[in-house]
């Protein structure tokens, strides 16, 4: 199999894509926000988010991240979240297994936005 270009979404399921993304949007934001304490790879969650919602970003590389953040969303996987010290442990290594493979698209600027979003609800949770 070769491998899809930047800009090929024909070889991912376009249908599935429109579904995580819309799950995505609709709750990234505030699973992240009851958990933001709770899981050590926050600013690597939320600058994926950054990228796979940056404009700039592939469409194949938006389809992994979705698709990554989707899994990090829903509440039944592999290993229930509610679990100490281990509910993440499943989330962490999909999102690192997608991270890796679209490691160059995640730039300085997701990363600085994670980091900034993640000083507010750091701050707005002491306050």
């Amino acid at each position: 199999m070769t491998k899809p270009s930047d800009d090929d979404i024909s070889a991912f399921d376009a249908e599935k894509l429109q579904k995580d993304k819309l799950l995505v949007m609709r709750e990234f934001g505030q699973k992240l926000r009851r958990n933001v304490g709770k899981i050590p790879f926050a600013d690597d969650v939320t600058a994926s988010f950054y990228c796979a919602v940056d404009g700039k970003s592939p469409a194949f590389v938006k389809a992994i991240l979705f698709g990554a953040l989707a899994y990090f969303i829903m509440p039944a996987d592999v290993i229930p979240d509610f679990i100490a010290g281990l509910g993440f442990t499943d989330d962490a290594s999909v999102l690192i297994a997608a991270m890796t493979t679209v490691s160059r698209h995640i730039t300085d600027e997701h990363r600085k936005k994670a980091d900034a979003f993640l000083e507010k609800e750091t701050a707005d949770s002491e306050s």
